[in-house]
């Protein structure tokens, strides 16, 4: 028996990355779908969420997907990510949300020239020092100078909080042995790094292709997340230590949600990744490419079968 659902919506008729709400995170339940909208069910009961309406679908523990409910999220260009407990381990993710390789060519040239790299770092330690001029510091004071920045942020936030801080120590394998803000701050990464990592999978960009940040699948993810972890992740991390949340992970969670959501962060990433690879911050996405084949003569239409010439 063959089930038919709703056609496949065209890239234009989809709500740009930066109008989405920014996550969903599941466990313990299976997802299918209902038309066009993904159904989550489990002992409790079943609710929907709107396939078109957000970026990430964050998948944890005990979760089960439906071919079905795959097809719709990928046709929606919605990335979903595997995620160990309480969202803290990455484990894989689905398909980007543009067909243009404008921004993966950009990046990947960008990278590939140590004079070029160097600028987009830089650029990326402006953002974090609006005002100042960085632009005669070697990597090496600008490494200085950023653990400086996340120290002070740190200290001030442990006194003005009264939350007790000994340094950022946590085991990446046993998210219950740390603190409570250790726990914070990890549910939080977490949670920036799912969000920033749906941004540059649906921007066509590569993941792997850092600037800061190298050598790992995810380098250019936490090249962008960085950018804003003084302004949400930190903060937020803080204060629900300061309230003592009896579930540490599903509270930061909830608190990094409404932050992004309220600080239209899904458009500042999609915004500044622009910025920085191709000095151009677009309202819109950009269209779909025409598919063409590279030759030493230029670019030629695919799809055509040509002669050998004479």
């Amino acid at each position: 028996m063959t089930i038919i659902g709703a056609d496949k919506p065209d890239l234009p008729e989809l709500p740009r990355m930066s109008d989405r709400l920014s996550f969903v995170y599941l466990e313990y339940c299976r997802v299918g779908r209902k038309d066009s909208a993904v159904e989550a069910s489990n002992k409790d009961g079943v609710f929907y969420i709107p396939s078109s309406a957000i970026s990430t679908l964050m998948l944890g523990p005990g979760t089960t997907i439906t071919h079905r409910a795959m097809e719709l999220l990928g046709d929606c260009g919605v990335s979903i990510i595997w995620v160990g407990e309480r969202g803290i381990r990455y484990y894989a993710h689905g398909r980007p949300l543009t067909h243009s390789s404008l921004l993966l060519e950009a990046q990947a040239k960008a990278v590939s020239n140590k004079r070029s790299r160097l600028a987009v770092a830089r650029k990326m330690y402006q953002m974090r020092f609006p005002g100042e001029d960085v632009s005669r510091l070697t990597m090496q004071q600008l490494r200085g100078r950023e653990g400086a920045r996340i120290r002070k942020a740190y200290k001030m936030l442990s006194e003005k909080l009264d939350v007790e801080w000994n340094g950022r120590n946590y085991d990446p394998n046993n998210y219950s042995s740390g603190d409570d803000v250790n726990k914070a701050l990890s549910a939080a990464n977490a949670c920036m790094y799912g969000i920033v990592h749906s941004v540059i999978a649906a921007l066509g960009c590569s993941p792997g292709l850092g600037f800061i940040h190298t050598g790992h699948e995810r380098s250019f993810v936490y090249d962008v997340a960085d950018l804003y972890k003084t302004e949400i992740t930190i903060p937020i991390a803080f204060e629900v230590a300061s309230k003592g949340a009896d579930n540490i992970g599903s509270t930061t969670r909830r608190a990094v949600r409404d932050a992004v959501s309220s600080g239209k962060i899904l458009y500042r990433i999609s915004r500044d990744i622009r910025e920085l690879l191709i000095g151009d911050v677009m309202e819109e996405d950009p269209e779909e490419n025409e598919l063409q084949l590279w030759g030493d003569a230029g670019l030629v239409p695919s799809g055509v079968g040509y002669q050998e010439d004479a």
